[in-house]
Protein backbone atom coordinates (compact mmCIF):
# COMPACT_ATOMS: atom_id res chain seq x y z
CA UNK A 1 0.00 0.00 0.00
CA UNK A 2 2.80 2.46 0.74
CA UNK A 3 4.18 2.03 -2.77
CA UNK A 4 0.89 3.28 -4.25
CA UNK A 5 1.17 6.51 -2.25
CA UNK A 6 4.68 7.42 -3.46
CA UNK A 7 3.83 7.74 -7.21
CA UNK A 8 0.76 9.80 -6.31
CA UNK A 9 2.91 12.18 -4.25
CA UNK A 10 5.49 12.39 -7.00
CA UNK A 11 2.79 13.24 -9.54
CA UNK A 12 1.21 15.74 -7.17
CA UNK A 13 4.62 17.35 -6.54
CA UNK A 14 5.27 17.67 -10.29
CA UNK A 15 1.85 19.22 -10.83
CA UNK A 16 2.38 21.63 -7.93
CA UNK A 17 5.77 22.66 -9.32
CA UNK A 18 4.29 23.13 -12.77
CA UNK A 19 1.49 25.33 -11.48
CA UNK A 20 3.73 27.34 -9.17
CA UNK A 21 6.67 27.86 -11.53
CA UNK A 22 5.63 27.31 -15.17
CA UNK A 23 2.03 28.56 -15.17
CA UNK A 24 3.16 32.20 -14.63
CA UNK A 25 5.45 31.82 -17.68
CA UNK A 26 2.55 30.55 -19.79
CA UNK A 27 0.19 33.27 -18.55
CA UNK A 28 2.76 35.97 -19.33
CA UNK A 29 3.29 34.50 -22.81
CA UNK A 30 -0.47 34.51 -23.33
CA UNK A 31 -0.66 38.15 -22.23
CA UNK A 32 2.06 39.13 -24.72
CA UNK A 33 0.30 37.19 -27.49
CA UNK A 34 -3.02 38.86 -26.64
CA UNK A 35 -1.56 42.38 -26.64
CA UNK A 36 0.25 41.64 -29.91
CA UNK A 37 -3.10 40.70 -31.44
CA UNK A 38 -4.53 44.19 -30.88
CA UNK A 39 -4.44 46.28 -34.08
CA UNK A 40 -2.18 49.30 -33.76
CA UNK A 41 -5.10 51.65 -34.46
CA UNK A 42 -6.73 50.48 -31.20
CA UNK A 43 -3.70 51.16 -28.99
CA UNK A 44 -3.88 54.69 -27.60
CA UNK A 45 -0.65 56.66 -27.25
CA UNK A 46 -0.20 57.15 -23.50
CA UNK A 47 3.39 58.42 -23.21
CA UNK A 48 6.54 58.74 -25.32
CA UNK A 49 8.37 55.50 -26.16
CA UNK A 50 5.56 53.39 -24.71
CA UNK A 51 6.26 50.58 -27.18
CA UNK A 52 9.90 50.32 -26.09
CA UNK A 53 9.04 50.55 -22.40
CA UNK A 54 6.29 47.93 -22.78
CA UNK A 55 8.66 45.51 -24.55
CA UNK A 56 11.38 46.00 -21.92
CA UNK A 57 8.93 45.59 -19.04
CA UNK A 58 6.97 42.54 -20.21
CA UNK A 59 10.02 40.66 -21.45
CA UNK A 60 11.79 41.39 -18.15
CA UNK A 61 8.81 39.95 -16.27
CA UNK A 62 8.54 36.97 -18.64
CA UNK A 63 12.25 36.26 -18.20
CA UNK A 64 12.07 36.62 -14.44
CA UNK A 65 9.30 34.00 -14.41
CA UNK A 66 11.26 31.78 -16.82
CA UNK A 67 14.50 31.99 -14.81
CA UNK A 68 12.56 31.28 -11.61
CA UNK A 69 10.94 28.23 -13.22
CA UNK A 70 14.27 26.91 -14.50
CA UNK A 71 15.93 27.34 -11.11
CA UNK A 72 13.14 25.58 -9.26
CA UNK A 73 12.50 22.71 -11.67
CA UNK A 74 16.03 22.07 -12.96
CA UNK A 75 18.05 22.53 -9.79
CA UNK A 76 21.43 21.63 -11.28
CA UNK A 77 21.67 24.68 -13.54
CA UNK A 78 24.28 27.29 -12.75
CA UNK A 79 23.24 30.96 -12.68
CA UNK A 80 25.14 31.58 -15.94
CA UNK A 81 23.28 28.73 -17.67
CA UNK A 82 19.97 30.08 -16.38
CA UNK A 83 20.82 33.54 -17.74
CA UNK A 84 21.86 32.11 -21.13
CA UNK A 85 18.82 29.83 -21.48
CA UNK A 86 16.51 32.63 -20.41
CA UNK A 87 18.04 35.03 -22.92
CA UNK A 88 17.70 32.47 -25.72
CA UNK A 89 14.10 31.80 -24.73
CA UNK A 90 13.23 35.51 -24.57
CA UNK A 91 14.76 36.31 -27.97
CA UNK A 92 13.13 33.26 -29.56
CA UNK A 93 9.71 34.15 -28.11
CA UNK A 94 10.22 37.78 -29.19
CA UNK A 95 10.92 36.60 -32.75
CA UNK A 96 7.82 34.41 -32.85
CA UNK A 97 5.79 37.28 -31.42
CA UNK A 98 7.02 39.61 -34.17
CA UNK A 99 6.09 37.02 -36.81
CA UNK A 100 2.63 36.85 -35.23
CA UNK A 101 2.38 40.66 -35.20
CA UNK A 102 3.06 40.76 -38.93
CA UNK A 103 -0.36 39.18 -39.48
CA UNK A 104 -2.21 41.74 -37.31
CA UNK A 105 -3.81 44.74 -39.09
CA UNK A 106 -1.69 47.90 -38.91
CA UNK A 107 1.12 46.03 -37.11
CA UNK A 108 4.42 44.85 -38.49
CA UNK A 109 7.39 42.72 -37.53
CA UNK A 110 10.34 44.68 -36.22
CA UNK A 111 13.91 43.55 -35.67
CA UNK A 112 14.32 46.51 -33.33
CA UNK A 113 11.51 45.15 -31.14
CA UNK A 114 13.30 41.77 -30.99
CA UNK A 115 16.45 43.61 -29.87
CA UNK A 116 14.48 45.39 -27.13
CA UNK A 117 12.88 42.06 -26.16
CA UNK A 118 16.37 40.61 -25.85
CA UNK A 119 17.51 43.48 -23.63
CA UNK A 120 14.42 43.04 -21.44
CA UNK A 121 15.01 39.28 -21.33
CA UNK A 122 18.61 39.77 -20.29
CA UNK A 123 17.55 42.20 -17.55
CA UNK A 124 14.86 39.82 -16.31
CA UNK A 125 17.24 36.86 -16.40
CA UNK A 126 19.63 38.74 -14.09
CA UNK A 127 17.00 39.66 -11.51
CA UNK A 128 16.34 36.15 -10.22
CA UNK A 129 19.93 34.88 -9.75
CA UNK A 130 21.21 38.11 -8.16
CA UNK A 131 18.13 39.07 -6.14
CA UNK A 132 19.68 38.07 -2.80
CA UNK A 133 22.81 40.15 -3.30
CA UNK A 134 20.92 43.40 -3.75
CA UNK A 135 18.06 43.01 -1.30
CA UNK A 136 18.01 44.88 1.99
CA UNK A 137 20.34 43.02 4.33
CA UNK A 138 20.18 39.94 2.11
CA UNK A 139 16.39 39.71 2.47
CA UNK A 140 13.48 41.15 0.57
CA UNK A 141 10.11 41.70 2.20
CA UNK A 142 8.63 38.39 3.33
CA UNK A 143 5.93 38.42 0.65
CA UNK A 144 8.30 39.16 -2.24
CA UNK A 145 10.92 36.77 -0.92
CA UNK A 146 8.37 33.97 -0.56
CA UNK A 147 7.05 34.60 -4.08
CA UNK A 148 10.52 34.66 -5.68
CA UNK A 149 11.63 31.31 -4.21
Amino acid sequence: PKRDVVPARRHNNRMTKFIKFWLPVIICMGFIFYVSSIPASKIPPLFPFQDIIFHLFVYSILSLFFARALKNTYGGLTPSKIILLTLIFGVFYGMTDEIHQASVPYRNASGFDVLIDGIGSFAGSLIYPVRKKFSCGGRLSNGVNRWLR
